[in-house]
């Protein structure tokens, strides 16, 4: 995903890079393969093994009363998530636009650039520290609100029945795995045109069916891109929630850090299936790149094909890798739910610890986004000094010229490579957190608390390895 999302901040760049640019992730990678990797991922898999002793020998009430602390902040009237929603609504029509009939050449083109940084990148990080900042930014639920207005609530009075409980957030799986698909494994998706269809195409099909099943049941539970930006905001310490007073829609407040993930009802089947295919899919985003994953293909890294020749077995590796990971987690609590004596309904227990992969899913996209971020994000900033490329300065940036040259120094490669395995421990240990905070919560104590959360501590033990290995093993992006 880090060259996928590189070449599509580029190809949407408002101005050309050179070569340094791809070089620079050869350099970083040289640098990163001097240091004793062995010994990070070692201590990165014993920081969470001590992680799991800990909150495990804290008292439980005590967990309890921490993750339950939170600050009441106030309230945001509904009429401003309608305005913004109408606004990135009319910015998404000027982008698809510009897909369309703006320059082919992707250099010159904003739409991969909004789309493939500043939304897939930025705007899901800036939801682990903000809160459900999506509820305000979709392009959905202001034009339905409008649109309902204008028919006199005809749209709201006449919904079509929400869906069987059976397949509630199986659109959002399905959809999900396109997306996954077009991202990692099609040819070009930053290509201007192409990825307009697509994102046309996802706007009117979201569009029409939030106007025939409400916003709250599509938005809610079938929508990819709606779930999973609540689900990561739910791990937030900025807490937006729906409020019961119908002029101030969201209630704001600061909680712990991934204490609203205990909130989260359990989830059903298919929408457990979601989030392991989130974790799945950023996963695959760095494993395929590695020189281990091209081996098992026949396929000589330092002679490169192209992502066109690698179709079939990258897709092929995509549902694998949603399916081992699927094969590991179940296996998992069902081994520590045989243990502990068969306590209460399996999937219900495995719908609510599915919430612990969360921290570990935003570890994973930092981490594989980093160095993006820190190129791509000069290209975003270029972007907004002069938007309507019509010579503005608005920031000052006017004579900036974009920098790779941190990352072909020692310095700036060992900096990058730390704040990535960090940032990839973190997340397990939140994970171990969040997974101890849900078993507390469903009532679990002694035997049978340690019998459930032991299995599922061994295998975020040897995720975190696995997490490790990808950022230390060569790779071709």
């Amino acid at each position: 995903m880090r060259y996928i999302a590189l070449r599509a901040l580029i190809t949407a760049g408002l101005f050309t890079v050179n070569a340094g640019a791809a070089l620079a992730h050869g350099a970083e990678r040289g640098f990163v393969m001097l240091l004793p990797t062995g010994h990070f991922i070692l201590g990165g898999a014993l920081a969470v093994a001590a992680s799991c002793l800990i909150v495990f020998a804290m008292p439980g009430n005590g967990f309890l009363r921490t993750y339950s602390m939170h600050v009441r902040l106030g309230s945001i009237p509904e009429r401003i998530a309608v305005i913004t929603s109408v606004c990135s609504a009319v910015l998404l029509a000027a982008l698809i636009h510009a897909g369309f009939h703006g320059s082919r050449d992707p250099l010159a083109n904003p739409l991969p650039l909004t789309i493939w940084t500043l939304w897939w990148v930025i705007v899901v990080i800036l939801h682990m520290g903000f809160g459900h900042l999506w509820a305000f930014l979709n392009p959905f639920t202001g034009p339905y609100t409008v649109l309902n207005r204008f028919t006199g609530g005809w749209l709201s009075r006449h919904p079509l029945p929400r869906p069987p409980k059976y397949i509630a957030y199986a659109p959002a799986f399905f959809l999900f795995l396109l997306f996954a698909w077009f991202q990692l494994v099609t040819p070009a998706p930053d290509d201007p045109q192409k990825l307009a269809v697509v994102v046309l195409a996802y706007a009117i099909f979201t569009f029409g069916a939030v106007c025939m099943f409400g916003p709250a049941v599509w938005l809610g539970e079938n929508d990819p891109f709606a779930v999973f930006f609540r689900l990561i905001a739910a791990a937030s310490p900025l807490q937006i929630k729906n409020s019961e007073d119908p002029n101030s829609r969201f209630q704001l407040s600061l909680a712990v850090p991934g204490a609203g993930l205990a909130d989260q009802p359990a989830l059903p089947p298919w929408g457990a299936m979601f989030v392991l295919l989130t974790l799945s899919s950023v996963s695959f985003d760095g494993f395929s790149n590695t020189f281990f994953w091209l081996a098992m293909g026949n396929i000589n890294p330092l002679d490169f094909p192209g992502r066109t020749a690698l179709i079939a077995f990258n897709t092929l590796g995509l549902v694998e890798s949603f399916a081992a990971l699927s094969v590991l987690f179940i296996g998992t609590v069902l081994l520590g739910w045989t243990m502990a004596q068969r306590p209460g309904p399996l999937w219900t227990i495995l719908g609510s610890l599915v919430f612990s992969l969360i921290p570990i899913s935003m570890a994973f996209h930092i981490a594989h986004y980093l160095t993006d971020i820190l190129v791509n994000g000069q290209y975003v900033l270029l972007a907004m000094n002069d938007p309507l490329f019509i010579g503005w300065d608005l920031l000052g940036f006017a004579d900036y010229h974009v920098t790779t040259s941190f990352l072909n120094t020692a310095g700036g490669a060992k900096a990058i490579y730390f704040v990535q395995t960090s940032t990839i421990v973190a997340g397990h240990i939140a994970g171990v957190a969040v997974a101890h905070l849900l078993l507390l919560k469903m009532g679990f104590s002694g035997p049978k608390l340690f019998a459930i959360e032991g299995p599922l501590a061994a295998l975020m033990i040897a995720y975190t390895a696995f997490g490790l290995w990808t950022l230390s093993t060569p790779s071709i992006g």
